[in-house]
């Protein structure tokens, strides 16, 4: 009986990893099918669902490199100028909100969060027209200021939350511990709060990133000259729709812009996993 229930329990435990590996592959399935893609002749892409190429075509990231007006390294360099100021300028002033609603007693401070909640569910399109026309009036379009500036005026009520949650956890004996040291509450901030909120930080760090470095429409918005376009911008450059499409560039150099997300998410994913775990967003 125990050796036949033994038997049981593996045979179970062979059908469950059977039957994860076979919806990660489901799963994996649209990025596998990208990085084949990328290496198909043009002809071959959507005439068959086989993932292995009969014919590797490495030239498909070398053109496409080089296959645009301008080389796609001005196009990363944009995007990493965005993306790295757009990520501070998070961490920063969205951290300071958040310390502000989860530490400090000041007048108003429920309304100001009500607000602050609501701003989340109000979509990006509604408020489109308005800022394109404040930014024109203030000469900011096509530059970068409309896509850097709004992110160190803590603009992005997610990441106040996400925050928030963390801060509310950290035992507030630590705050009267530093106060009755004579710190003021922003070297509490800096020097107690901040250091036991690296989950939080990175967390926050890694989905502005995502964001920042996938947004398609902001870009779009704003900048008009191809020597200031971001990655997304210019990987809509392959697609002619009045002539040919560069189907096979477009996907190598798409495959390209996933490496930076993916080295990001590696790097910090530990600390990404606790921050989510420990911040209420479980």
């Amino acid at each position: 009986m125990k050796a036949r229930r033994k038997k049981r329990a593996r045979n179970a435990r062979l059908l469950k990893h059977v039957f994860l590996i076979a919806l990660s592959f489901i799963m994996l399935y649209p990025l596998l099918w990208l990085f084949a893609s990328s290496l198909k002749p043009e002809s071959e892409i959507f005439a068959s669902l086989a993932l292995w190429p009969s014919d590797i075509q490495w030239s498909n990231y070398t053109e496409g490199w080089y296959g645009l007006p301008v080389s796609f390294t001005r196009f990363y360099w944009n995007s990493t100028i965005v993306t790295v100021l757009s990520v501070i300028g998070n961490l920063i002033s969205c951290s300071f909100a958040a310390y502000a609603f989860a530490r400090l007693q000041f007048n108003g401070k429920t309304l100001l969060f009500s607000l602050m909640m609501m701003t989340m569910m109000i979509p990006y399109h509604v408020v489109l027209i308005p800022q394109y026309v404040l930014f024109l009036n203030l000469g900011w379009v096509d530059t970068y200021l409309p896509l850097v500036v709004p992110r160190f005026l803590a603009a992005d009520g997610f990441f106040i939350f996400l925050m928030m949650q963390f801060f509310r956890q950290i035992p507030r004996e630590l705050d009267e511990a530093a106060s009755i040291d004579g710190c003021s509450p922003f070297k509490i901030y800096w020097a107690v709060i901040l250091p036991l909120s690296l989950p939080a930080m990175a967390t926050a760090a890694i989905f502005s990133m995502i964001w920042v470095w996938e947004d398609f429409l902001a870009p779009l918005i704003y900048l008009n000259d191809i020597d200031s376009y971001t990655v997304p911008l210019a990987l809509r450059l392959f697609l002619d729709q009045e002539g040919q499409s560069n189907y096979g560039q477009m996907f190598a150099m798409s495959v390209l812009s996933l490496v930076p997300v993916l080295i990001f998410f590696i790097a910090f994913q530990k600390l990404i996993i606790r921050g989510i775990a420990t911040s209420g967003m479980k």
